[in-house]
């Protein structure tokens, strides 16, 4: 491989770096702490799966030895951070170097960041996971299950390490970002009180039920944690896309992993958290934590006018049916949840 010949033009895709910022920009990276970063680009492409950023897959020579697949994700200058709910790709770089590296869990390696001086972005580095797919595309359920656990594991592991002075960085949830999603909900479908005439209703309820999320142990979760963000490979969970990260209740991890599923996942996913984030007894709250957690995590969806424009015909979006299923699905799980938590009939 040390002599194959490169065609620059075959590696000039667009909207991404050309073949010399890219080879430039991986060498700084990986020449940091070494004296020889020099990489060779030998080929790279998109990003087949969807990303709220530009991704690529990027095979390369490292310092002339052997060949490596990394993952690079792109900032813009154009940023969507939804309300708070979403960082940008320095802040889920700063997640991965600072959160996740040091605990030498199952995610993804992180090389490191670099600033593109050209487009005044920043790179994300990280380990291609070849092989494998999405927990929640597997019919078999230990996907999920697992997935369960090790977030389970991960909250445990970062209850009282959150609580240093190093993670000051990351977002937090307080009660103005909880609330945010019922208002915002309530106000998207405010012309549909006669389809969903308990919506209101629930919002308004939800809003005074937010104190229990903020009383419930804290940690730091992933905040998108969708099996679609879970790569399981080999029998082994990797979650990915840490974006999102923030300090919150651990249970909005659980019901982000769980939502749309059927009562006997939700449960098996439900008892082996119990069990991996508190092996010597879970806090009497839970349940009702819990099902806080699923109410907001519907909220969070239907008052999103990015994810529900298309079911709420807000000007210049084209029409979308899986943003219609989807909206739909969620109001269907919130009014479950809101029935389970006596908020409507």
């Amino acid at each position: 491989m040390t002599d194959q010949k490169v065609n620059p033009a075959d590696l000039a895709v667009p909207s991404f770096p050309n073949l010399e910022r890219l080879t430039r920009g991986l060498s700084e990276v990986f020449s940091r702490g070494s004296s020889n970063g020099h990489v060779a680009v030998l080929s790279r492409k998109p990003n087949p799966y969807g990303s709220t950023f530009p991704t690529e897959i990027v095979t390369c020579q490292l310092n002339g030895g052997g060949v490596s697949k990394l993952f690079v994700k792109y900032g813009t200058r154009v940023f969507d951070g939804v309300y708070g709910h979403r960082g940008n790709v320095a802040y889920e770089a700063e997640v991965y170097g600072k959160v996740l590296e040091p605990l030498g869990l199952s995610t993804p390696r992180f090389y490191g960041a670099y600033k593109d001086r050209v487009r005044k972005n920043t790179w994300m580095i990280t380990e291609y996971m070849g092989g494998g797919y999405p927990a929640s595309w597997l019919r078999d359920p230990t996907a999920m299950i697992r997935s369960a656990s090790w977030i389970g594991k991960f909250h445990a592991a970062n209850e009282k390490r959150q609580k240093t002075g190093e993670f000051a960085f990351l977002h937090k949830y307080d009660a103005s970002y909880y609330r945010g999603w019922a208002r915002r909900a309530r106000r998207l479908f405010r012309d549909f009180d006669s389809r969903f005439p308990w919506l209101r209703t629930l919002c308004d309820e939800f809003e005074k039920k937010v104190p229990i999320l903020l009383q419930a142990p804290q940690t730091i979760i992933h905040g998108e944690y969708f099996g679609s963000n879970i790569l399981y490979q080999r029998g082994l969970s990797r979650p990915t896309d840490w974006q999102s990260a923030a300090v919150a209740a651990g249970e909005v991890d659980l019901a982000s992993l769980t939502h749309s599923w059927n009562n006997r996942i939700v449960e098996r996913c439900m008892r082996e958290y119990k069990r991996s984030r508190w092996p010597h007894g879970v806090p009497k709250d839970f349940p009702r934590t819990f099902e806080v957690a699923r109410a907001y995590m519907s909220l969070r969806w239907l008052g999103d006018p990015g994810l529900m424009s298309s079911f709420v015909k807000l000007p210049k979006k084209s029409y979308d049916s899986k943003n219609i299923f989807l909206t739909m699905q969620a109001m269907l799980e919130l009014h479950l949840a809101g029935k389970r938590l006596g908020l409507v009939e």
